[in-house]
């Protein structure tokens, strides 16, 4: 009686899920705030740049989480304003997967080329967010997923500096390139 009771409660309390929000009714910063943490490939990526950065080590810790930001921004803008660019949700699985193998196979790029494709990565992403936007509260909706972007990249970093075995931060690329190949071929 009390699992069914349990059913029941949880039947009863659920509410809808919705992947984005209506950006005409919500364009605003707590939208932009939530809007990453509604996608698992968006979450992905971004906590595995975090993740990365530490693997790499000194200044990439900071560089690759502000290189994608950074270009996240700019692709946002772009498709705002009404810029195309081709391949935007396959790049966005690719990053998913790129970023777990970095990971999973300890690949140290120098710090430049690490940069180089985390921005690339960030470019496609926020192309991503601005083209489900529109005009609709812009510049707030920017300024929440910018910051919902860059907390994702420091909790990537903490697990990081707690997981201090590189054989954890192997596995976790290994399980993001597994997740990012399933959601490929689900979608």
């Amino acid at each position: 009686m009390t699992r069914l009771s349990l059913a029941l409660l949880t039947t009863l309390a659920a509410t809808p899920a919705m992947a984005h929000l209506d950006p005409a009714a919500h364009g605003s910063v707590l939208a932009g705030l939530s809007h990453p943490v509604f996608g698992l490939d968006h979450i992905l990526a971004m906590v595995a740049v975090g993740l990365w950065a530490v693997a790499l080590g000194q200044r990439a810790v900071w560089a690759l989480p502000a290189a994608f930001v950074g270009a996240m921004i700019v692709g946002y803008a772009g498709a705002v304003g009404g810029v195309g660019l081709p391949f935007v949700e396959p790049m966005i699985l690719v990053s998913v997967m790129a970023l777990g193998l970095v990971l999973a196979l300890a690949i140290s790029l120098p710090l430049g080329g690490a940069v180089a494709l985390t921005a690339l990565f960030g470019l496609f992403h926020g192309h991503a967010h601005g083209a489900e936007l529109g005009a609709a509260g812009a510049l707030a909706f920017g300024a929440g997923f910018a910051l919902s972007t860059a907390l994702l990249h420091a909790a990537g970093v903490g697990i990081a500096r707690v997981a201090t075995d590189t054989r954890v931060l192997r596995a976790l690329g290994l399980l993001t390139a597994i997740s990012g190949a399933s959601i490929a071929l689900a979608g």
